[in-house]
């Protein structure tokens, strides 16, 4: 087996190493939604413990290295890892032994990673230390299969050299991440910041094992509930890529599924609203008459 290609256990398993949100909507509670969802046993290395709603984040508190590292090898040795997912990882010091456990791990050296660099919440709070940004370039970003960052993040990337406001600025960035990571197998550029015309969002994906540049646009939905959406994009390629998909097949899976969760957004708190991730299963209306089933009714 090949790095970026599933083993064939009997349920695909997913792996994400991120930060708790007590809201909720996003981090490792959303992935976990997103790969129960998507048919993948999902497992958790947790980074950091937030205070989180829909308005913010109160408060970070850090889980140690030797505890992120802990958590990484006792799931390795056991379970196993079809799919990667890496989301908040806060400081340098949880960066190097993510990458380090990683390289020196033959089931996780061999699975597919998705690398989502978050840096700032929805709400503009902090979640990666500014000294950091050069860790996750220099060390885990060689190891993705795929990096998945949102516009500012793109932005942060580049050391701010490029201000992205236009679908120009917006692939001159693709091309720009591609050449200064040359080790990363492909980009996600996710354009939901971008003030488009035509209402429409789009995405662009670049792969240098094939080459070319892919438009990925779906109709832009307007709605204040999108809290979660970079996590659960990640998670769901993530969740594709465990199953056996093609990298481009994944990413589109994660693009509709996501583009589903926030039309069915959850209006919830003051803020920001969670998505709903299991707009799939609930769509046919079928989850009460399982349940009215299961009481007796």
């Amino acid at each position: 087996m090949v790095r970026g290609e599933a083993s064939s256990s009997s349920m695909p398993r997913a792996l994400s190493i991120a930060g708790s949100d007590s809201g909720g909507g996003a981090g490792i509670q959303a992935d976990l939604k997103t790969f129960e969802a998507l048919g993948v046993y999902g497992m958790t290395v947790i980074t950091a413990i937030t205070a989180q709603n829909t308005v913010g984040v109160q408060a970070v508190e850090g889980v140690s290295p030797a505890l992120v590292r802990a958590q990484l090898q006792s799931v390795l040795s056991d379970i196993g890892v079809d799919a990667i997912k890496t989301g908040m990882l806060l400081d340098c010091g949880t960066i190097n032994v993510v990458a380090d456990t990683i390289e020196s791990s033959e089931p996780a050296a061999m699975a597919p990673l998705v690398v989502d660099p978050v840096m700032v919440a929805k709400s503009g709070d902090r979640l990666l230390a500014a000294d950091a940004v050069a860790a996750l370039k220099t060390r885990l970003a060689p190891l993705a299969t795929v990096l998945t960052p949102n516009i500012p993040e793109a932005e942060q990337l580049l050391g701010r050299r490029l201000k992205i406001d236009s679908m120009d600025s917006m692939r001159r960035a693709l091309v720009e991440l591609m050449e200064e990571l040359p080790e990363t197998r492909a980009v996600l550029l996710k354009g939901g910041h971008l003030d488009s015309t035509g209402n429409v969002c789009v995405d662009l994906f670049s792969d240098r094992v094939h080459g070319g540049l892919t438009e990925l646009t779906l109709s832009r939905l307007s709605s204040r509930n999108s809290h979660g959406t970079g996590c659960t994009t990640a998670s769901a390629i993530a969740a594709g890529l465990a199953k056996g998909y093609p990298l481009l097949k994944a990413v589109y899976l994660s693009k509709r599924y996501v583009h589903g969760c926030i039309e069915h957004a959850l209006p919830l708190g003051a803020g920001c609203g969670p998505l709903f991730h299991a707009h799939l299963q609930a769509a046919d209306g079928a989850l009460d008459a399982k349940l009215k089933e299961l009481i007796g009714d």
